[in-house]
């Protein structure tokens, strides 16, 4: 009897269509049903018959290298990008997580700043965090597949720069998509819960 998968595709946390006008419906069933699912269909197949089938998905993207890695990573990074966001998301944080959002940056509109930077001016394609590091906060981009737990800092938000994330939307123009995210997506309840299990 084989092994069971190493990792599933996760249910998206809302319907396709929920994320729309702001990411259409074609743009989720691309992203999720195709990319994050494709990247799934290769994590399955690059550890089928090797010691690593069977290891969760929270160790590989720590240990694994090149394209198990790469695979792993982006696997994580779309089902954490997916709760990153909600239907009925923007608006201001509040509570622990706008006094570290204050502390760190000053203000909330002085995180915004840094972060809507950094998602406009990475180069090529990658992803944009609020991380955790210590007691401070910080927005942390990186490139491909990367993820802030190569780097000892903990997750709490993401945004993906990917093309493929915007592109039937917004075309060229990421700093139009990046606006809409802060201002009508952004789930500040899924990251006050990362901050607050630290």
């Amino acid at each position: 009897m084989s092994n069971p998968a190493t990792v599933h595709l996760p249910p998206l946390p809302y319907p396709e269509d929920a994320l729309a006008p702001h990411i259409s419906s074609d743009t989720v069933a691309l992203h999720y049903g195709k990319h994050h699912a494709g990247y799934v269909s290769n994590v399955n197949r690059l550890v089928a018959g090797t010691p690593r089938e069977g290891t969760p998905l929270e160790d590989l993207i720590v240990t694994a290298t090149g394209g198990l890695f790469n695979n792993a990573a982006q696997v994580w990074n779309h089902t954490f990008y997916w709760r990153s966001m909600h239907p009925e998301g923007g608006g201001e944080p509040s509570g622990a997580l706008r006094a570290a959002i204050e502390g760190s940056f000053g203000s909330v509109d002085g995180f915004w700043k840094k972060f809507s930077d950094a998602a406009c001016g990475h180069f090529g394609s990658g992803w944009v965090w609020l991380t955790a590091v210590g007691d401070d906060l910080e927005v942390m981009a990186t490139a491909n597949a990367d993820l802030p737990q190569r780097h000892d800092r903990a997750p709490l938000l993401t945004i993906d720069v990917w093309e493929h994330a915007y592109y039937l939307d917004y075309r060229n123009a990421r700093p139009a998509y990046v606006e809409r995210w802060i201002e009508n997506l952004v789930n500040w309840e899924f990251a006050a819960a990362n901050l607050a299990a630290l």
